[in-house]
């Protein structure tokens, strides 16, 4: 079916007009996890990812006194 690189190429210039430049990182992200998650959930490996660290809130400054 895609025999020449000519093939492929059309198929890539189709993909970056339907999708767009800034929205293909995007997707392939998504499908890289899609992907890495399958492998862990073929391997038996049940790895839960750790809770993001919680950062503390500034110090609040005294309140000022009125005079």
């Amino acid at each position: 079916m895609f025999e020449s690189p000519m093939h492929w190429l059309i198929v890539l210039v189709v993909i970056l007009i339907l999708f767009g430049g800034k929205r293909i990182p995007e997707i392939m992200k998504g499908f890289g996890e899609g992907i890495r998650s399958f492998k862990e959930g073929m391997s038996g490996a049940s790895h839960t990812p750790a809770p993001p660290a919680q950062a503390t809130p500034p110090a609040q400054p005294p309140p000022e006194e009125k005079k």
